[in-house]
């Protein structure tokens, strides 16, 4: 009986042949207010629409739907949206990502008027928080003696975080070249050289993942980079191969096959899977609900890792061969952070003698270590990591706004609070003393509207 029900739920969930409505978008719009979304639709839609961050997303779902014409692309001034892209789903859905600098509040609503086919879905991206500089400026004073760290990082002292990894090290030395050179030593030694240019970038941070020559197992590596809450984890090794006439830098990122078996690993481990979608309550046995959102972020998280691949790639074709043209994938144990975008640079091949050779110059390793800055400033650059805004301008990453005035050692930043299941707007008002109007108001929210597990309000100067 159990399993009728079940084969009874797949055939009404199928998407009817031939029935999908065609979804159009007619314009994106940007002002001081808020970014717009408009999608023209051939007959009224019923949609889903739900954030995710690191980084920052909007994800909308339109059942039994497709995309007609291309998604437009995000304007150079606009403060919110950086990108959109679009899929189909299994299930006949059509997905729209729309990728962001910062968090944001989302209103949605259909109309029966105007477009191409009379009807409209229409989202507004609103900022909240310190990404808001339409309404004067909120601050009070945090006092940095406090044992109370802030539930965000302020947008003014964000730093871009590399958590670099030299491959191999401690009594495992890696491959071997014919004239003795030891792979965890030369990658040791270019992620040192890599680590000293990024620190010298405005708005760029290093973590080393290990600094000499010790052992750290594989799965601590990538605890070590989610820890740090790095924003790129760049692995870096040498080559090897059974004849000596291989040679060239290659670039991999984690295969979909690889990311669906862990995804599956981390569903398994509860406690690991609570803490990988935001604090989700998963007590309930809502295994449907946490593979849906490790499954999405496991897709952005691959997809933000192939863009920093390319833009090494690129810049490691400009100093030599490689053995790939293409980004390569494969199921490096490295590279399966849930949440941290990660690449794996082959900078050559040690069992080429030629290589060796070069790979055991200091001066190589700099030009190494320069092509694959190059590669992740170009990576920062079109992807800020979140709680950057775009300044299209200027020294060092270009693309992230850099303090606009002296730090303090008191600093000004806005209070914010995260809603937790059974928060409602009295509550928080009371608990902050302040009045239920005003934060409506701070926060953009009508009378109509409602609040979400995980959405973050914007507390009122002065409470």
């Amino acid at each position: 009986m159990k399993r009728l029900f079940v084969l009874l739920l797949l055939i009404i969930s199928l998407p009817a042949a031939g029935s999908q409505v065609a979804v159009e978008c007619s314009g994106v719009t940007t002002d001081s207010e808020k970014t717009r979304l408009v999608l023209d639709t051939a007959s009224t839609i019923s949609h889903q629409i739900f954030t995710l961050d690191g980084p920052d997303r909007v994800v909308i779902d339109i059942p039994d739907a497709t995309l007609t014409g291309a998604l437009p692309e995000a304007r150079a001034d606009d403060r919110t949206l950086i990108g959109l892209r679009s899929g189909l789903r299994e299930t006949g859905d059509l997905r729209i990502v729309l990728d962001l600098k910062h968090p944001v509040r989302v209103k949605s609503f259909t109309t029966a008027e105007g477009g191409r086919y009379g009807h409209r879905l229409i989202i507004d991206l609103l900022p909240v928080g310190a990404a808001s500089t339409t309404r004067t400026e909120r601050a009070v004073e945090v006092d940095t003696e406090s044992d109370q760290a802030p539930l965000r990082r302020s947008s003014r002292s964000r730093t871009a975080i590399v958590a670099i990894d030299a491959g191999h090290g401690g009594e495992d030395p890696g491959a071997l070249g014919q004239q003795g050179t030891r792979e965890k030593d030369v990658t040791l030694a270019i992620a040192r050289k890599l680590a000293r240019l990024v620190e010298k970038e405005p708005g760029m941070r290093v973590v080393m993942i290990r600094d000499d020559d010790s052992f750290v197992a594989l799965r601590e590596r990538i605890a070590r980079a989610r820890k740090s809450e790095a924003d790129l984890f760049v692995s870096i090794h040498a080559d090897a191969f059974n004849t000596p006439d291989a040679h060239g830098s290659s670039v991999y990122t984690l295969s979909q096959g690889s990311a669906s078996s862990e995804a599956a690993n981390w569903l398994a481990d509860r406690e690991n899977s609570a803490d990988l979608v935001g604090g989700v309550d998963l007590s309930d046995g809502d295994e449907l609900l946490a593979s849906v959102l490790i499954d999405m972020s496991y897709n952005a998280t691959i997809e933000h890792s192939a863009e920093a691949a390319n833009s090494v790639l690129g810049h490691l074709k400009k100093l030599g061969d490689v053995h790939k043209g293409d980004v390569q994938r494969a199921g490096f144990v490295v590279l399966k952070s849930h949440d941290v975008p990660s690449i794996l640079v082959e900078t050559a091949f040690i069992s080429n003698m030629e290589e060796e050779r070069r790979l055991r110059s200091s001066a190589h390793q700099q030009r190494l270590a320069q092509a694959i800055l190059a590669g992740i400033k170009t990576y920062f650059r079109k992807y800020p990591p979140q709680g950057y805004l775009s300044a299209g301008t200027g020294s060092g990453l270009d693309a992230i706004t850099r303090p606009s005035r002296a730090p303090k050692e008191r600093v000004a930043a806005s209070r914010e609070h995260v809603i937790s299941r059974g928060d409602t707007l009295s509550e928080i008002a009371k608990r902050y003393r302040v009045s239920v109007s005003s934060l409506r108001a701070e926060n953009g929210l009508g009378e109509g509207d409602y609040i979400r597990v995980g959405e973050v309000l914007s507390i009122p100067a002065g409470s």
